[in-house]
């Protein structure tokens, strides 16, 4: 099948199988690896990103039920000058990654989090990126930063 993936601003036409999943249309047809493959099963979310604003696992998501959707990568946060997403900044400044495998989904699954309006406290923080698995333990870390990064966001 033949459709066109709005990502990060950008329209990619692709010509997909029916089953292929929006992670496997990021990593393998368009070089866009920020997502990872970690348990394939939609339980890590070392995959997240957003869709229209709202974070969804891409290991389980057919990458055609999300043409004409604003689709959000890692490697669309940034601003063109580089400038850093406050999150991003929030996670560099309060330590929130160790090995990194989990970053990216993590970053978006915390965008996400504030988007919804579920970090008004360290214990929502914590219940709604339960879904955000971390091998490395950064969660205290991952906590601050999202409560670094919130009022940042706002004024954005």
């Amino acid at each position: 099948m033949t459709l066109t993936l709005r990502i990060n601003g950008k329209a990619h036409p692709l010509t997909l199988a029916p089953r292929v999943t929006l992670l496997d249309a990021l990593r393998e047809h368009l070089a866009l690896i920020g997502a990872k493959k970690g348990c394939d099963q939609g339980q890590c979310g070392a995959c997240t990103v957003l869709i229209d604003g709202h974070r969804v696992l891409s290991c389980l998501t057919l990458a055609a039920t999300a043409e004409g959707r604003e689709i959000t990568t890692i490697e669309g946060l940034a601003g063109p000058d580089g400038a850093l997403h406050p999150m991003q900044q929030a996670f560099l400044e309060q330590d929130a990654f160790q090995c990194g495998y989990c970053t990216p989904g993590q970053i978006l699954s915390a965008i996400g989090c504030v988007r919804e309006g579920h970090a008004e406290r360290p214990e929502d923080i914590r219940e709604y990126m339960s879904g955000n698995l971390c091998r490395c333990a950064a969660y205290p870390n991952i906590v601050a930063a999202i409560e670094q990064a919130k009022p940042r966001m706002e004024r954005a």
